[in-house]
């Protein structure tokens, strides 16, 4: 292929990275900046200009769809098949190395891999067998220990010096965990690398074959690698120095699954005659959502540094909005979006980005409300959430014993030593006496014929499940919900299984609370709606239903920052952005840990090309409390410049923030009066307006009053007076 046509649509940037004379190369690639073009017009120009094979090129990415999209635009650009280009994952390339190897990486030919579920199922047949209280050794919590030990490349024979007796145990359930794996022929996807990263340590034959075979290794999202994952590219690159990587350290988000940003650091001093590029011309946002990210990851002092810029237009600036709370902030970004979408836009265009998945919460309800299409990208909505589903199901059996499914559901989580084959045992008692499963338990712990180890745990839940009963009688729902959360020990379930996911079930579970205390508030005046919390059970059920949209169609994307990495919207929302919610409250005192966050901001930002907006509370409900939050730190240290404050002022709804500039006249409160406003009722007396709604003769407010509690009212009609 003509070399000219390769180079033909880079800029001066990428073609230094795409034509670097030495191999070892490190291309600092800023978001939007076009890194995928820079690899894969990297290949097509070794392929081009050097006497070698596709079968000589690794390349390495972090999700199979990247990788298949890599291979594909290669081939588009040479017009040729690469079937013998190895291409993919590092799972997947370690996967391939042991199928090729079986015998040398002492695997039987047909080994088999467990994925996360599978390896989780080991895990607990290997607890029982050991007699192992998971109560006080949780399944999760050591498929977690496993797997990051993996990833440090230890195995559990080098952790049992240690004189911890936590971690003594761990290495014992470690080293049963892996004779089980042996003995069975299976791997986990952890092992999968650490595998093929010993069999290449141990067999130079085999190691200096494939040093000769790839004679380039590019790497994508470099600052993502692991410990086990550099020193596998390592082992491959260390004779040759042909090790060419694209990374971001401003975008490296991962430390808590074992990413080291400091790979980047190590690469440097590792191959000293590198090549170093930096690409800072961006193709994706507005100059003024690029100054404002500059400024914002400058906070940041380890790091390589870099500067986006761009040669698209100014943009407008990035709106701030001041919600009077939560509910407030759910209904303004769901009004923008209702207008957005009306002017012809494609939702899918559209993003709500949260730092905890517990914010969903509000954003899914107001979008139901409105009749907007939305999706959870990469996860469950909120009231489809296991641990909102355990704990919804203990208000079920409290309220109505007889319910079989919430008892299956509870009756041993957290684990209390009922097992399948009494569960078992159970469901035959009831079919037989054709009675609920409450009723058989009941009858069966009557029963001298059963054995205690049987009976005794029963009895005890029987007893926890009327225990509750009594003690949540005469309670509000808030409290209900909170007293049954705790006294189950929800929370410390979830808690025991340690990692990222621990901390968001547990976020999700005060969010639980919060959610039944505003259900409550809205519904204290409604005469008609009888028991709470069944309205509120059936309410959960309602907004757990058909209500997300299907992929065919036209949605709104929500999701977490975390998971909004690689991806851009015309329209951005970032919410939450308030001091102990994001950053993040255990990450305020640990200036690492602080520094990720912003980091995390920083893409949060980039993620938008032509409008973003922020957002904050004044108040937030967190843990079933009212809060009041500081903005959060990143908001300050964005460019003023950059910013407009969008404020909740008298004026029309009418008003089009999109294309009717300043931001700063637009308003959310119809009729003159702003969120948050003091205002007083004739009938009704003194109150603050929570939230508005309509335009015209059918807007309508939202109001807290001091003495007859929370109303809605027609503007038209209720003749409020502004204090």
């Amino acid at each position: 292929m003509d070399v000219t046509n390769i180079l033909a649509p880079l800029n001066e940037a990428q073609m230094d990275a795409v034509t670097a004379s030495t191999r070892a190369a490190l291309v600092l690639a800023g978001a939007g900046s076009g890194k995928t073009r820079v690899l894969v017009h990297r290949i097509a120009w070794v392929l081009s200009t050097e006497p070698i094979e596709p079968g000589n090129i690794l390349a390495v990415t972090f999700t199979n769809k990247a990788a298949n999209e890599m291979r594909w635009r290669i081939q588009r650009l040479l017009d040729a098949p690469l079937n013998d280009m190895w291409v993919g994952t590092f799972h997947g390339l370690a996967h391939q190395l042991l199928r090729r190897h079986y015998k040398e990486a002492e695997l039987p030919k047909s080994f088999q891999i467990l994925d996360s579920d599978d390896q989780l199922r080991v895990i607990k047949r290997l607890l029982r067998s050991l007699e192992v209280d998971e109560t006080k050794w949780p399944p999760k919590q050591i498929q977690w220990f496993i797997n990051s030990q993996k990833e440090e490349g230890l195995r559990a024979e080098s952790l049992h010096e240690t004189r911890d007796p936590f971690a003594k145990q761990m290495a014992s359930i470690y080293m049963a965990y892996q004779l089980i794996c042996e003995r069975s022929g299976v791997v986990d996807f952890a092992e999968l690398l650490l595998r093929s990263l010993e069999l290449m340590r141990k067999n130079k034959q085999l190691r200096d074959h494939y040093i000769n075979r790839f004679k380039h290794v590019l790497v994508d999202e470099f600052q993502d690698t692991n410990r086990v994952q550099y020193a596998w590219l390592r082992l491959l690159s260390e004779d040759s120095e042909n090790l060419f990587v694209v990374g971001d350290d401003d975008q490296s988000i991962y430390s808590w699954r074992g990413a080291r940003v400091e790979n980047l650091t190590k690469f440097q001093k590792d191959y000293p005659s590198h090549t170093f590029v930096r690409l800072e011309q961006n193709y994706r946002s507005t100059a003024h959502i690029l100054a404002a990210a500059n400024e914002l990851i400058s906070r940041n002092t380890n790091r390589l540094g870099k500067n986006l810029w761009t040669h698209g237009n100014q943009g407008e600036p990035i709106a701030l909005y001041r919600a009077f709370n939560e509910q407030d902030e759910a209904y303004f970004v769901a009004d923008r979006i209702r207008e957005w979408s009306a002017k012809g836009h494609n939702r899918k265009d559209i993003a709500i980005l949260y730092r905890s998945n517990a914010q969903s919460r509000q954003f899914e309800e107001k979008l139901i409300g409105m009749g907007i299409p939305y999706r959870v990208y990469g996860g469950l909505r909120f009231f489809e959430r296991a641990e909102i589903k355990d704990a919804l199901a203990y208000l079920r059996i409290v309220s109505n014993r007889d319910d079989d499914g919430s008892f299956e559901r509870v009756i041993n989580t957290p684990t209390r030593g009922i097992g399948p084959k009494t569960l078992d045992i159970l469901r035959t008692t009831a079919r037989q006496g054709d009675c609920s499963l409450w009723q058989a338990a009941r009858q069966l712990i009557l029963k001298s014929d059963i054995p205690n180890r049987i009976r005794a745990p029963i009895a005890n839940f029987i007893e926890l499940i009327d225990q509750l009963d009594k003690t949540t009688d005469g309670n509000g729902l808030s409290e209900q919900t909170s007293k049954i959360i705790e006294s189950v020990k929800l929370r410390d379930f979830y808690q025991r299984e340690s990692g990222p996911q621990s901390e968001q079930r547990l976020e999700n579970l005060d969010e639980l609370i919060s959610a039944a205390r505003q259900f409550e508030s809205e519904s204290n005046q409604n005469e008609e709606l009888g028991d709470l919390t069944n309205q509120f059970l059936a309410h959960a059920v309602l907004e757990s239903g058909d209500n997300q949209a299907e992929l065919s169609e036209d949605y709104v994307q929500l999701m977490t920052l975390h998971a909004a990495k690689g991806l851009e919207f015309g329209l951005v929302f970032l919410v939450g952005m308030e001091e102990g919610l994001f950053p993040s409250q255990q990450s305020i005192d640990d200036s690492n840990k602080l520094e990720e966050e912003r980091r995390l901001c920083y893409v949060g930002i980039t993620r938008a090309k032509k409008t973003l907006f922020l957002t904050y509370a004044e108040t937030r409900r967190i843990y079933g409390k009212e809060n009041y939050p500081s903005p959060s730190r990143f908001i300050r240290e964005l460019p003023e410049k950059n910013l407009i404050e969008v404020r909740a002022r008298g004026g029309s709804v009418n008003n089009n923030v999109f294309s009717e500039p300043p931001l700063s006249n637009y308003s959310t409160a119809p009729h003159h009066f702003n969120l948050g406003q003091s205002v007083h009722h004739q009938k009704f007396g003194n109150g603050i307006i929570l939230k508005c709604e309509g335009e015209g003769n059918q807007s309508r407010v939202q109001i807290s009053f001091n003495e007859a509690g929370i109303k809605w009212l027609m503007l038209a009609y209720a003749n409020l007076r502004p204090l």
